[in-house]
């Protein structure tokens, strides 16, 4: 590796430096309190929540280690970590070796497919059986 190809990953340290202070202070500052964070618009107005209702405060129980709680939070974003993670690393090491990123996960069948589990997800989260998807 370069001192060139080190330079051209600036967008990535970019990336992981703002994750990582979001992490921190979401792991100093609890969201299970009231009033240290916005809480979200969708259910505001509509009384119904979103497919990212509760990520704030799975980003808490996972910086605390409570897996358990995170994922009854909201599984689909659980889920969805390690498949952002694995893109953040190909997205890094393609980037390292001088390569646009490519992936099959970024096709649209694969943005469709999320696409459709978000819906499902998000309408069962709000059907009186789907309560236990709730946050």
């Amino acid at each position: 590796m370069t001192l060139a190809s080190l330079r051209g990953l600036w967008r990535q340290g970019v990336v992981l430096g703002g994750i990582a202070a979001a992490v921190l202070v979401v792991a100093k500052v609890d969201p299970n309190e009231p009033g240290h964070y916005p809480g979200c618009p969708f259910l505001f107005l509509t009384g119904y929540y979103c497919p990212g209702c509760g990520a704030t405060r799975l980003v808490h129980a996972l910086a605390h280690g409570d897996v358990g709680t995170a994922f009854g939070l909201n599984p689909v974003v659980f889920l969805l970590l390690p498949v952002l993670g694995y893109l953040y690393v190909r997205w890094t090491v393609l980037a390292a070796r001088g390569q646009p990123m490519q992936s099959l996960l970024l096709r649209p069948v694969a943005a469709y497919g999320l696409l459709g589990v978000l819906l499902v997800f998000w309408i069962v989260r709000n059907l009186p059986f789907g309560h236990v998807l709730a946050p």
